[in-house]
């Protein structure tokens, strides 16, 4: 018994299932690099570097300042918008430097994203390594991956001429269309292996609905982030002095969805709710999961706790006044809570042909 086992395990195995899965890797990869980059941008935002490249280069942008006079050409670009006039009037040439090495490199990981995707990817569909019904999948995939790179100038240049900062509006669908990608890849390269169990279809549907309120929580995130929302209303569980604000203050804004966007009470308040609805979400769905004994209730646990460290990171981010070092975690732990969800999702969803 021990010799045939070993037998079979030595044995190669077949081209298909070894392409399938390179290419799981190959999309893993992609989606990691994605996930850096979201951390990267997350520092950029934090560290008000994403308005320090005035310009968009896809190509020649790819190089930084290889010269004295090229850094001066770049530093002479940024003091002619308004951050530089208003906020950082009299910033020296070796402060703008670390600025913009932030800035460059989170638009740097942006091209290395698109060719980690792309070169692979016609190889792979060159040598027959992809089936057919995974085709429009990927390309469609890489158009939105092309889109976000012109979401991220489209942003960056609404804070070039009148703002101090990039547009709140902008900056959230940024990162969420950067969120739905990563989503995506990390979907797919669980689905092409052919991974799913195929559970009931009340526990496909709440655990769908998780990850589209982990989605939608990364939206109102990022409305604080642009904001600095978290920057006021520093205690909890109350803002504001009370646990639901008043109405005239939530709402003073005109026309009244204005306030959804550009109330930082309200933003704030927003973000708050939310986070107590996904995890009271999450808890309820790990009970079931664990009641209904189903192949998800390890993945719904696993969720569930993730849930709740990233609300507990949250409530000490926000008292301290959003720190980088806590930011930052706060972020990475919101991807970290994406990837569970989606990997849970999918893994209830039944096994795809590959």
């Amino acid at each position: 018994m021990y010799r045939a086992s070993r037998k079979s395990i030595d044995m190669p195995l077949p081209a298909n299932v070894r392409h399938t899965r390179i290419v799981r890797i190959w999309l893993l990869s992609v989606a990691a690099l994605v996930f850096v980059m979201v951390l990267v941008g997350g520092a950029t935002r934090l560290t008000e570097s994403g308005l320090s490249i005035v310009e968009w280069k896809p190509v020649t942008g790819a190089l930084p300042p290889l010269s004295e006079a090229d850094w001066q050409a770049e530093f002479g670009k940024y003091q002619t918008i308004p951050q530089y006039k208003q906020l950082n009037h009299g910033m020296s040439l070796e402060e703008f430097k670390t600025i913009y090495w932030w800035e460059w490199t989170h638009r740097f990981l942006g091209r290395i994203v698109g060719v980690a995707f792309l070169l692979p990817f016609l190889f792979f569909l060159w040598r027959g390594w992809i089936a057919s019904h995974w085709r429009l999948r990927l390309w469609t995939i890489f158009g939105f991956g092309a889109l976000q790179g012109a979401v991220g100038w489209w942003m960056v240049a609404s804070g070039l001429t009148e703002r101090l900062s990039v547009s709140q509006y902008r900056l959230a669908f940024h990162l969420t269309l950067a969120c739905m990608i990563y989503a995506a890849l990390v979907w797919s390269a669980q689905a092409i292996a052919g991974a799913g169990t195929g559970a009931a279809s009340d526990a496909r549907k709440s655990a769908r609905g998780l990850m589209i309120l982990v989605l939608i929580q990364i939206y109102l995130g990022a409305l604080v982030a642009g904001m600095d929302a978290g920057l006021t209303f520093n205690t909890w569980p109350l803002i504001d002095g009370r646990f639901i604000p008043s109405a005239a203050r939530l709402f003073f804004e005109d026309p009244p969805w204005r306030n959804f966007f550009e109330n930082a009470l309200t933003v704030q308040f927003n973000h708050r709710m939310m986070a107590y609805v996904l995890w009271i979400a999450a808890i309820l769905h790990a009970l079931q999961a664990r009641r209904e004994s189903n192949s998800g209730t390890l993945g719904a646990m696993w969720l569930a706790g993730a849930v709740t460290v990233q609300a507990a990171i949250g409530i000490v981010t926000l008292l301290h006044q959003a720190p980088l070092p806590l930011a930052l975690m706060h972020q990475a732990m919101a991807m970290i809570v994406l990837t569970i969800a989606v990997l849970h999702a999918q893994s209830l969803g039944g096994a795809k042909r590959a």
